[in-house]
């Protein structure tokens, strides 16, 4: 049950906290971040006082890190990414940035939920030079993971509303089996 629910801004974004009591908890806070929701659970005997605090506490460190984040979007990625959830998801789909990345080295994307990197999407810099139908579904992958964060037979269904998905998984089948990989961990 919700306490008391305000909004902070931070940086361009207005984010929305929802401070919950939770019994569980004795002397120590938790909170998630979902989109632009903060959920912030606390033990039952915090004062308002110290909720406050703790709310101005996590803020800025929110802030910090969205703003990095947003720095280090691609724009040709974040468009790709835009293009593709308007035609194949119907718009619904959202997430904080997006940006090409040098450190992965198996996997081909990942996207972050929860914490301050909720709706961070990451992908390989080994795939910029793959074909199109192949970079496109693995950013559809990646965006689909806000929807649904596992890989379930519910995220499935979803992904396969981008019609290149088996041609691209068997291109990625065969890069994986040329260099000796698993194609499964690399879309992990």
């Amino acid at each position: 049950m919700a306490l008391f629910e305000t909004k902070v801004r931070a940086g361009r974004e207005t984010l929305t906290i929802t401070v919950e009591a939770d019994s569980r908890l004795r002397k120590t806070a938790r909170w998630l971040m979902r989109n632009n929701n903060i959920t912030l659970r606390v033990p039952p005997a915090m004062t308002p006082a110290q909720v406050n605090q703790l709310i101005e506490d996590i803020t800025p460190r929110i802030v910090r890190q969205r703003k990095r984040a947003r720095r280090q979007t691609d724009p040709n990625l974040m468009e790709r990414a835009e293009a593709l959830n308007q035609q194949y998801f119907g718009g619904e789909l959202a997430w904080h940035s997006i940006r090409w990345v040098k450190n992965m080295e198996h996997r081909l994307g990942s996207c972050t939920t929860g914490g301050t990197t909720d709706g961070d999407i990451r992908i390989s810099e080994r795939i910029r030079n793959w074909p199109a139908y192949v970079v496109d579904y693995v950013v559809a992958h990646e965006i689909c993971h806000r929807k649904y964060p596992h890989h379930g037979q519910e995220f499935w269904d979803y992904l396969a509303r981008y019609p290149q998905v088996e041609r691209a998984l068997g291109f990625i089948e065969g890069v994986a089996f040329s260099e000796g990989l698993n194609a499964d961990s690399m879309m992990d």
